[in-house]
């Protein structure tokens, strides 16, 4: 009865964490289906009496959001893509070259990156990319959102990697393969549970990013989602309706890739500390 007890506080505990969390969501998502300002501020936390879906075409369409979007969406995939091959060849030469000196000196200065701010980097990345003349071009978030990754990244794969058997890569050896076929074809699949689980939290990561967008981009075309959600704000009005439809836009997809992959990010975070 006592355990039984403890058990229902804690799932009631948890129940109303969760209702916590989730009602800021409600609140917008009930907000970007109201009709105009004027049902939104007189009933703001309450169900809409009448749906107005044509939100989230005019948010879609009026706004660019779909612009925006896919912006974001090529601009995130591509700078996780080149992090995950920047990172994942380095976690392979600290991993496997452990009788060399410099892996060890090269893993720990690119630790030194989880400790510096990314506000502190603000000024000097500028100042890089003004001289490499790449301001208002997509390369002004390529290059940020990439290099800033990498430090999570080589720590998640290099220690997924370490508790690899090194018998799977002599028995490689002995069939003939060098560095980089022990790489490609036998590391690389073995470390799909890290691989997947770096690209989430990389991919949100840069989803959601909203400074570097706002500062080194003011050309509408090359916009991000995140900036974009501004636009909806002029010198007389905002429609709030439709800004709330373009959140859930930009919200949504990162939801469902957390609701369907949290597994996967799990069992990657975790599994370099159980195997071995």
């Amino acid at each position: 009865m006592v355990k039984l007890l403890k058990k229902s506080v804690n799932h009631i505990f948890l129940l109303g964490y969760l209702l916590i969390i989730l009602f800021p969501f409600l609140f917008v998502l009930f907000s970007s289906v109201k009709t105009d300002n004027g049902a939104i501020s007189s009933n703001p936390f309450g169900i809409p009496t009448e749906f107005a879906w044509d939100n989230y075409v005019k948010a879609w369409v009026n706004a660019n959001i779909g612009g925006y979007f896919w912006n974001s969406l090529w601009i995130s995939t591509v700078a996780t893509i080149a992090t995950l091959i920047i990172g994942s060849l380095a976690s392979f030469a600290i991993t496997r070259m452990r009788y060399n000196k410099l892996s060890f000196v090269t893993f720990q200065f690119i630790l030194l990156g989880l400790l510096i701010p990314g506000n502190a980097l603000l000024l000097p990345i500028y100042g890089i990319l003004k001289q490499l003349d790449w301001l208002n071009t997509p390369m002004a978030l390529l290059l940020p959102y990439t290099a800033s990754a990498i430090p999570f990244t080589v720590i998640i794969l290099a220690a997924f990697m370490r508790s690899i058997p090194s018998e799977i890569e002599e028995a490689a050896v002995i069939d003939g393969l060098r560095a980089p076929g022990i790489f490609t074809r036998v590391v690389m699949p073995l470390s799909v549970p890290a691989l997947v689980t770096v690209f989430i939290v990389n991919f949100m990561s840069n989803w959601n990013e909203f400074l570097l967008a706002n500062y080194f981009l003011s050309d509408d075309t090359w916009r991000t989602l995140p900036v974009g959600m501004v636009g909806f704000r002029d010198a007389y009005n905002t429609n709030y309706a439709q800004m709330s439809a373009g959140i859930v836009y930009s919200v949504v997809p990162v939801m469902v890739i957390y609701a369907f992959l949290q597994e996967k990010i799990i069992e990657g975070l975790t599994a370099g500390g159980v195997k071995g």
